[in-house]
């Protein structure tokens, strides 16, 4: 099953939300956009703020999911979170950063949540 880019992320976001809800997540916000860029969920898990980057992937050619997030994307992350503990008064609170990897790869589809994936 091949999808173009668009709807490859879209599908990763439906599957992403529907995982982590079962997790036990509160979905906050979906594609919360600042002038900074955009963060794909924000949650709350277990009285914790969680600031969610979800990377969604077909074949392993660019590299995994999880290798994504590079630190320059980790960096963008947290300026994006700042601004949005900031606009919501919520800066006193508890944070982290997940990842979710989704690897779609014919008919397997695998995701992993990976929580506390780097700093925060």
């Amino acid at each position: 099953m091949t999808f173009s880019r668009r709807l490859l992320g879209r599908a990763g976001e439906d599957l992403a939300t529907a995982t982590l809800k079962r997790q036990g997540y509160k979905i906050l916000e979906r594609n919360y956009t600042t002038p900074l860029g955009e963060i794909d969920l924000i949650a709350q898990h277990q009285g914790t703020l969680v600031f969610v980057e979800i990377k969604t992937r077909q074949t392993q050619t660019f590299g995994t999911a999880q290798e994504a997030v590079n630190s320059r994307k980790q960096a963008r992350l947290y300026r994006l979170a700042e601004y949005y503990l900031k606009q919501r008064r919520l800066s006193s609170r508890p944070m982290r950063f997940d990842v979710v990897a989704i690897s779609i790869q014919g008919p397997d589809t695998r995701v992993e949540i990976i929580p506390h994936a780097f700093g925060g």
